[in-house]
Order: C-alpha cells, then structure tokens, then sequence
C-alpha cells in the first residue's frame, strides 16, 4: 500500500510531485498574489493620499508673554502745583535727546536729567550761559538742589570744593563721596561741563567756587579774574559772571579765599545782590572772621549760609575725622552743621570713611541747600 499512513514513524521518503499537483498549486498561488499585490497598492494609495503629499498643518503659535516695562520711581516734589501744565525737558545740541513730562512747578530736578540744564532758567551772556529765575518763579536753588528726607535730627552738609584742578582727583571724588556730599567747582578747572555732568548724574548738588581777593593779593592769588575791592561795580559783577559762566546746573556759588574783598560791604553788595536775583544762595567758607557776607545776604534777602568746620586745613587723616567728629558735635548741640575741604586724596578718603558710621550713629547728610537761611522759605 502507498499511503503515507503505513510508512513508519520519522521516515522521510519523498514522494514525487505529479503534474496534477504542480498545476493545483499554481492555480492556488497566482490568483493569491495577484489579490495581495491589489491589497498593498491600495493601502499605500491610501497612507500617501493622507500623509505622503499632503502639508503638514502649521502649529498653533505660542502665546506671547509681554514683558513689563522697568518702572522708574519719579521723584519726591518738594512742592507740588498741580494746576501747572508739563513742560520739556530736551538735551543739548548734539547729545542724546531725553523728554521728560512733568510739573514745571515741581521744586526738583528729575535725576534722569539733572545733568541738563533748564533751557528757561539760562541767560545768555558774553562771559557764558547764566543761571536765572524761571519766568514761572522756579529758582536753580530749588530745582538744583538734592532732594533730602526733611525728617528732623541732627543734621551735616559736607562741601568738598577744587573739583576740576585735577582730573584724577575730580574723578575720585566723583566716585568715591557719598552722593549726599555736595561739590563745589573751581573756575580754574579744566573739562569742568563734563565733570559738572558726571556729579549730577551720579547724585550730588553742586556749587561753584568765586575767587575773592585775599589780604595778601596779589601775591597770594586766587586765579584769573578775581574779584577786587578796587574794581568798579560793573568790573566786578562781569569777572563774577566770568566765573559763574564756566558751569550750570548749581545751586549757588561760594568764596574762594577773599578775606579782603567779604570785609568790603561796597565791593560785596553787588555780589550778594545778583545772587539773589539769580535764584541762587551764597555759602561763606567760614574762614574769616571779618567778613561782612551774613549781614549783607540778610538786607539783600539772598539765601546763605556759613561753614562752621575747615576739615583739611592740615592734610593728615587723624586731624581730618577730629574735625568730622567736631562737626558731628556741633550737629547734636546745634541741629545742623556746615563743613568745608579740598578735593585732595587724604580729605575725599577721610570723609567717605566718616561718613559711613555718621549714618549709622544717626547722623544724616544732607545737601547745603537743606541749611540754608531762605527768605522766600521763612
């Protein structure tokens, strides 16, 4: 018998292939391949009809986030009018244009702009711009001064004056004096608008420096145009514009040396007289005894004040802080106290060390123009 079923177990003889079942099996494999073939070009049609050539749809953008503008806290008025319109404050020719809106009443300089002068509070003149009044009542005092707390206590204005005699000490001083300390300019000075500009914008009020004739003139001399007893009214009040030309944006001026010319009420008067009318106060360095300047400003009605310390008559540190700490004393027996010094390396170190534990014992500093006898302020 033939069968499969009768070959024993894990035999595998071959059994030939008949023609009959070539043919079965071609029947079968043509027909199944050709329906595969269909099927998969169908299913591809199908993939590429909706990925294949179609765009990829753009994604949803992403919600933006704006970022907040940095605020800038305005400064504290001195004195608000709100009725007053805004006015425009623009640099100068050729630098970078800055416009700020505000109260034109406001007794302050916004700090963005305290290197730039107030276009309506200059006077043009041949020794130079002038500080003047505002047609609106506004006084460079006021709108040029440093901006200070008002609280009650003990109180120091710090000058340190001879800025712009040198460059490397200008800058120190500059930089390194608490902003409070208030600096005064020597018309002797060089590059002086641009030393103006780096005090105002990095805090500190200013004056400017007149230079008086002294006893012993002229050899002791306080530099070009100085201000004589013997010059006409006319001669003085044109070196004293001289002078008060080479800057802006001050406070007022105050006297180098002059103990001749502050004892000559003829010679002084003038001068206190157009201070006053400028807006501006007069700070005496407090050197002579002799001078006349106090009782003048009081018939004048001119804002003043008067030192009540000479800290670096001696340049040596331990005798500079003594002299800070009389000064300290004077403010706690007095209620306030006015110091005068020189920009030298020994002073503007001294001073910022003293003034850091003055604040911390209580003690503030304030600009000169917080000290100041102001009629207009009663």
């Amino acid at each position: 018998m033939n069968s499969d079923l009768n070959r024993p177990l894990g035999q595998n003889s071959k059994r030939p292939v008949s023609k009959s079942d070539k043919k079965t099996v071609t029947r079968w494999l043509v027909p199944s391949a050709a329906v595969v073939c269909v099927l998969g070009l169908a299913s591809l049609v199908t993939y590429t009809s909706h990925q294949g050539f179609r765009r990829p749809e753009p994604e949803a953008p992403k919600p933006q986030i704006a970022e907040a503008a940095p605020s800038v806290k305005p400064p504290t008025p001195l004195r608000d009018d709100k009725s007053q319109p805004g006015n425009i404050v623009t640099a100068p020719e050729g630098g970078p244009k800055i416009i700020v809106v505000g109260d034109p009443m406001k007794r302050s300089q916004d700090p963005r702009t305290a290197h730039i002068p107030e276009p309506d509070m200059l006077e043009q003149s041949p020794q130079g711009p002038l500080p003047v009044i505002a047609p609106d009542g506004r006084r460079p005092l006021d709108i040029y001064a440093r901006l200070w707390s008002g609280a009650r206590g003990a109180r120091v204005a710090i000058v340190i004056g001879g800025l712009g005699l040198s460059q490397t000490g200008s800058q120190q001083a500059i930089q390194t004096l608490p902003p409070e300390v208030t600096l005064a300019f020597s018309p002797e000075g060089n590059s002086l608008l641009r030393w103006m500009q780096a005090a105002r914008q990095d805090g500190h009020e200013i004056l400017m420096q007149i230079p008086l004739e002294p006893y012993d003139y002229p050899r002791v001399n306080p530099g070009r145009n100085t201000l004589t007893v013997e010059a006409s009214p006319a001669a003085i009040l044109e070196n004293l514009h001289r002078a008060m030309g080479r800057i802006s944006n001050y406070t007022g001026v105050m006297n180098y040396m002059g103990a001749r010319f502050t004892a000559e009420p003829a010679a002084m008067t003038p001068v206190i007289q157009d201070i006053a009318k400028r807006g501006l106060l007069y700070l005496d360095d407090g050197t002579s005894a002799r001078s006349k300047a106090d009782s003048i400003a009081a018939q004048q009605g001119a804002p003043f004040a008067a030192s009540d310390v000479l800290i670096d008559a001696s340049q040596d540190r331990g005798t500079i802080l003594k002299k800070l700490d009389e000064l300290e004393r004077i403010a706690r027996a007095k209620g306030t106290a006015i110091a005068t010094g020189s920009a030298f390396d020994v002073t503007v170190e001294a001073v910022t060390s003293w003034a850091n534990e003055a604040k911390a014992r209580g003690i503030e500093i304030v600009p000169v123009s917080a000290l100041v006898r102001d009629p207009e302020k009663g």
